[in-house]
């Protein structure tokens, strides 16, 4: 197979942008789910405000086991860029989502993922990352021609 076959993510000239922020946020969110069960433990998983928190971020187990879904969907998206893209639509539609349920749950019994007002931003945050990835151009190093 040629580097120019309909290969349409990482080949010889390496992976493209919205791949690489795939792959970024795909570590960052694992590491972030691991790093919240040495802070959570591994009980009453969907406690709601456990004031257990990674810097300014309320988490529960449930929470934690999120992120690391998150994180392995976009370590694998990540190895083409029509997976990147892909990707980019779970966090700006999931996060998106979160966001909104954020504003209703905060402080709410039946809030499964213990959110507080920082998870807000970082969930809006998240969506709007997801969004550049889903969509922001890609310029063919051979030809100059942008891709979607």
């Amino acid at each position: 197979m040629s580097a120019t076959s309909g290969n349409t993510g990482a080949d010889r000239r390496g992976m493209t942008w919205p791949q690489m922020g795939a792959l970024a946020f795909g570590v960052i969110y694992l590491l972030v789910g691991i790093v919240g069960f040495f802070i959570t433990g591994f009980d009453d998983f969907f406690a709601h405000d456990t004031d257990d928190t990674l810097l300014w971020f309320e988490i529960n187990g449930f929470h934690n086991v999120v992120h690391i879904l998150i994180g392995v969907a976009g370590i694998a998206l990540s190895r083409t860029l029509s997976g990147a893209r892909a990707y980019g639509w779970l966090l700006a539609i999931g996060y998106g989502a979160a966001f909104v349920y954020g504003l209703i749950a905060i402080g709410e019994t039946w809030d499964i993922l213990s959110i507080n007002a920082a998870d807000n931003w970082l969930h809006i945050l998240s969506a709007a990352a997801g969004l550049v990835i889903a969509l922001g151009p890609v310029r063919d190093a051979v030809t100059g021609r942008t891709r979607a």
